[in-house]
């Protein structure tokens, strides 16, 4: 298998993701091989750093160099199109199913969001029959993982973006987390019929009309960690302010929790550390490492911008089983069997 990193891409780029990428190779297996694309001098420099010399020296590291590079603050799409020599959209190239030397079957990056979106849509294409993309990202909760899907790729999206998204998540709770009958709720200010405006109760009635589909309904933002529904429904922009409050919260809440403790008995804080580290581990987003783009033609991984080294060694772990499972031939196969049988046309939309 060969996975591309985006070693430019993310707030600690290029140190962190190529020191994550060097300490993922002994997780791997022995015919795997990590394609580090981006400037190839800094990338040299750092591989030597960690003692491993890339680029013909160890046969599991190659290079591609890209001069540019797209900030994080840049417009995704326009900076897309005038940076076709940057390391995000040559990642994406080398994921494109059309590219016949050298492909990759995963691609990963921390960088720009957006810019990674465009770039996966413009390079490698959509499968067929999905509208937009979206990003599904894995919340680890008491009682189980839970799949939020949009978190970030389409802000407006269509009631069939939203549709699919449920459809798509569906398949890679079933495919990847083991989920035998995932639980397909949507995200609304109220869990009661009617709430929400035109567009959510579109998305509800077509939920309600596909079949072998466990759609339960509406459910609000304090139902999310509470076990009620294996995938959640939303747009983008609700979707990656939830994701980035639930992060803040989870890591104000162990702080004050801690400070508490050793506050009142110091050696009480002694002897629960270990388990408030492990719950910790367990909320921990570098522990999970990235988020599947679903809808594209290819596997592309979207990680944090803030990513670590551990988040990007957790994320090339983790990308691998996307392709094991071959998730993107179950997800065509869903899509196809529900829109056919819920007679729900399928115009395809411009990218």
């Amino acid at each position: 298998m060969r996975i591309a990193v985006d070693a430019m891409g993310g707030d600690h780029a290029p140190d962190a993701i190529v020191r994550g990428a060097v300490d993922a190779l002994p997780e791997l297996a022995p015919e795997d091989r990590l394609v580090l694309v981006g400037k190839e001098h800094d990338i040299r420099e750092l591989l030597a750093e960690r003692g491993v010399a890339g680029g013909g020296g160890d046969p599991r590291i190659e290079i591609v160099h890209c001069p540019e590079v797209i900030g994080m603050d840049e417009s995704p799409v326009d900076a897309v199109r005038a940076k076709k020599h940057s390391s995000i959209v040559v990642s994406a190239q080398l994921g494109s199913v059309r590219t016949a030397v050298n492909r990759c079957d995963v691609v990963l990056s921390a960088g720009n969001t957006g810019a990674c979106v465009s770039a996966a849509t413009m390079q490698m294409k959509r499968l067929p029959g999905v509208h937009r993309p979206g990003i599904a990202v894995t919340f680890p909760a008491f009682h189980g993982p839970v799949v939020l899907c949009d978190a970030g790729a389409n802000p407006e999206p269509r009631p069939t973006h939203l549709w699919q998204y449920g459809l798509m998540s569906e398949v890679f709770s079933r495919t990847v987390l083991g989920i035998e009958r995932p639980r397909i709720a949507q995200m609304n200010i109220g869990s009661e019929e009617g709430k929400g405006g035109s567009m959510i109760n579109q998305v509800h009635e077509l939920f309600k009309a596909t079949p072998n589909c466990n759609y339960v309904g509406f459910i609000e933002g304090r139902d999310l960690f509470d076990g009620i529904a294996d995938v959640v429904v939303t747009d983008g922009f609700t979707g990656n302010t939830l994701l980035k409050m639930a992060e803040g919260m989870a890591r104000s809440l162990f702080k004050a929790i801690a400070h508490e403790i050793f506050e009142h008995s110091p050696d009480l804080g002694l002897q629960l550390e270990p388990i408030f580290k492990g719950i910790y581990k367990k909320n921990d987003y570098h522990e999970y490492g990235g988020a599947p783009l679903l809808g594209v033609n290819g596997v592309y991984v979207i990680a944090h911008g803030s990513s670590e080294s551990k988040t990007i060694k957790n994320a090339v772990r983790n990308s691998r089983q996307y392709v094991s499972h071959h998730l993107n031939d179950a997800i065509v196969r869903r899509i196809a069997e529900a829109t056919s049988i819920a007679g729900i046309l399928h115009e395809q939309e411009p990218a």
